[in-house]
């Protein structure tokens, strides 16, 4: 028996209460710690290269460990998993919070991470095994609000803690919360039911080794070179080990993850879509702070409070997705959702320095309703043909596709950033040359308007190159960001089209069973 005997009817309600504790903790770790990454670099001595192993530790971590969940929970039970998830995931955070070098601080985000990692797909799972198929679109619409949120709200709560109070805070933070939150969970879980399965190792490393090599090029192949033999080395490594996991898991007799699933064309369907959701997700929360903060002048704060209306719109809207799902129109919805998503973004491609902050917000609301109106309903259409003793699989897979989708999302357009940014430079140069006369004439306008005020012939030209190098390098800087959010809008558009084979409704299956403690 569970500590606190919670009617039946009830119990499916504190139950999403408590997962949500630990899904947005997790998620919200994920971004929070970008802001106080250049902070660290100056306590710990150390230079960009070495910093970014805070991040990219704790992202190896999570895709490595998450194949493991489905596993775990049917062995060990869905509710001392999370339990246990949420207790790693609170000391990790205290071991953050006290670290005391560089190394420390990325081998104590690792510890984070194996928690954090197993955090959603177990949660996932819970909400699917007690809600039964007529609420859980509602239920993985609130349980996905934690999802939509999170990112947003990690770089202003992040940049407020960093500018007003002490860094460590942006993990010591998660101590109380993860505190109350196991002690709720413990009281208010039931235990799911368990069963015998043997532990299959060579898909746990296949897939460990195949996931870290995968996840470490994207992250660190813009700073290595695509091209170089460390990045090609690993995306070879991962290929070979992919196979070899595919290999183990169609004749083991107990996969560590069904892949047999993606037979299932409503099944691979939803996962197709959610990858790309997922860039058009992260792609815009990744490159909107740079723009508004580097090239407008915004600060930290300021560009949070301007994405979080983004965040509070798919919060609203992904309960009224969720109920329009359970009532059969959860097709329609998702079609709709995506063309409000795409334009939203298409609005971000005529961004300059001249945009309002008004418009960026109304923008981002538009981006957010979309998002809230497909994502969750197209991860529950897709998980509605799936048997109940194969729904933990299930969850990981999906878990591990978003996380595999949010590092290949930032890698391609970082890597597009740099590189149009070059582009837009050589061409804006060429265009020039055209109008040499007019160039010339404004040079010396610009070079006697600084002699004017004193400056000497040598020093106003330096003034003037200054001047129009900087203008040059941040229109082409516009150019390239035009240019990203063209690419974010080409995956939103091409979202439609996994999204035309999900079922028209969940269809009903077998309830998931539980039992006492």
């Amino acid at each position: 028996m569970s500590a606190i005997n919670v009617p039946d009817h009830q119990y499916r309600w504190w139950l999403l209460l408590a997962v949500i504790i630990g899904a947005f903790m997790s998620i919200l770790d994920s971004s929070i710690v970008n802001i106080a990454l250049p902070k660290m670099m100056a306590v710990f001595s150390v230079d960009t290269s070495k910093i970014q192993w805070v991040s990219t530790a704790y992202a190896l971590a999570m895709g490595v460990v998450q194949p493991t969940t489905a596993y775990l929970g049917n062995v060990w039970g869905q509710k001392k998993l999370y339990v246990s998830s949420l207790v790693v995931f609170t000391i990790g955070s205290l071991l953050c919070g006290i670290a005391w070098s560089n190394d420390s601080m990325i081998f104590f985000r690792v510890i984070q991470a194996i928690g954090g990692g197993m955090i959603m797909p177990v949660s996932l799972s819970l909400v699917y095994a007690v809600f039964p198929p007529e609420e859980r679109g509602v239920a993985i619409g609130i349980w996905g609000i934690a999802a939509m949120i999170a990112p947003s709200i990690g770089p202003t709560l992040g940049g407020y803690i960093v500018e007003h109070l002490d860094w460590r805070m942006i993990f010591t933070i998660n101590i109380p919360i993860g505190i109350l939150g196991t002690l709720f969970s413990w009281l208010v879980l039931k235990e799911t039911a368990t069963r015998k399965a043997s532990f299959d190792l060579g898909g746990f490393l296949s897939i460990g080794v195949s996931l870290f090599c995968l996840i470490l090029a994207l992250s660190r192949g813009q700073d290595e070179g695509w091209g170089s033999t460390y990045i090609v080395s690993l995306f070879i490594a991962s290929a070979i080990t992919m196979l070899i996991f595919i290999a183990i898991e169609l004749y083991h007799s107990d996969p560590l993850l069904d892949i047999r699933l993606f037979k299932d064309i409503a099944f691979t369907a939803s996962n197709l879509f959610n990858a790309g959701i997922t860039i058009v997700l992260f792609g815009s929360v990744f490159l909107l702070p740079i723009f508004m903060e580097n090239l407008q002048g915004y600060t930290a704060m300021e560009t949070g409070l301007i994405m979080l209306p983004q965040s509070v719109a798919s919060g609203l809207a992904m309960p009224i997705s969720g109920k329009l799902t359970d009532k059969g129109y959860g097709k329609i919805i998702i079609i709709l959702g995506i063309a409000l998503l795409t334009i939203g973004t298409i609005g971000l491609i005529y961004l300059d320095l001249n945009t309002s902050m008004s418009w960026i917000k109304l923008l981002l609301v538009l981006r957010g309703i979309g998002l809230g109106l497909c994502m969750m309903p197209a991860t529950n259409l897709g998980l509605s043909r799936v048997p109940m003793h194969k729904i933990g699989s299930a969850s990981s897979i999906n878990n591990v596709v978003r996380q595999v989708a949010s590092a290949f999302g930032i890698a391609l357009l970082s890597s597009m950033l740099d590189r149009r940014q070059i582009f837009h430079s050589t061409r804006i140069v060429e265009n020039l040359s055209d109008k040499a006369d007019q160039v010339q004439a404004l040079f010396y306008k610009l070079q006697a308007a600084f002699i004017a005020k004193g400056s000497s012939l040598s020093l106003a030209q330096e003034q003037v190159f200054s001047i129009v190098g900087a203008h040059l390098k941040k229109q082409a800087t516009i150019f390239a960001f035009d240019d990203c959010f063209t690419i974010i809008v080409v995956f939103s558009i091409l979202s439609f089209v996994p999204a035309f084979f999900l079922p028209a409704k969940v269809e009903k299956h077998g309830e998931g069973t539980m039992t006492a403690d």
